[in-house]
């Protein structure tokens, strides 16, 4: 948990197929989970414990998705962009004004640790402001011999 601040940095160059969800609630995130998972299906990334970097996927779309239903505003829009170098996950929501704030000193039974998790996950992450909506997003590896970023 090195990391005390999500960067503002702007959204890579993500290229492949472009996998979309209009979330209004938490409620809906187990259907979400269930069709990211069955996309990761079809593109040859079974859904099940063998998969370490799908389950990382679904994992830091949860965790992301979860923020913006319980500390964003409205509309909440989660995207998958599966490239050949991995997947670029882009969540925003239209709370603008609030940075994403990694939990600091907290006592981890408490909760509230999803973005250290999302970045110890991700090879890079970050986030920043377009036409008043806040994207926070993060670029996992498709295998799990690829090294996520530590520092």
């Amino acid at each position: 948990m090195g990391r005390l601040a999500w960067p503002l940095r702007p959204l890579p160059d993500g290229r492949g197929e472009v996998w979309r969800w209009d979330l209004g609630t938490v409620a809906e995130l187990p259907a979400a989970r269930a069709g990211l998972r069955t996309r990761l299906g079809g593109v040859g990334f079974p859904g099940d414990a063998q998969n370490d970097a799908g389950e990382s996927l679904v994992l830091a779309f949860d965790e992301l998705a979860s923020n913006a239903l319980r500390h964003g505003k409205h509309p909440v829009v989660a995207t998958v962009v599966a490239g050949s170098g991995g997947w670029l996950l882009d969540v925003s929501d239209r709370a603008a004004e609030t940075m994403p704030a990694p939990a600091v000193d907290r006592d981890p039974a408490q909760g509230g640790m999803g973005l250290h998790l999302v970045a110890r996950l991700a090879v890079a992450h970050g986030w920043y402001v377009d036409g008043g909506h806040k994207h926070v997003w993060a670029c996992l590896p498709t295998t799990a011999d690829c090294e996520p970023a530590l520092a």
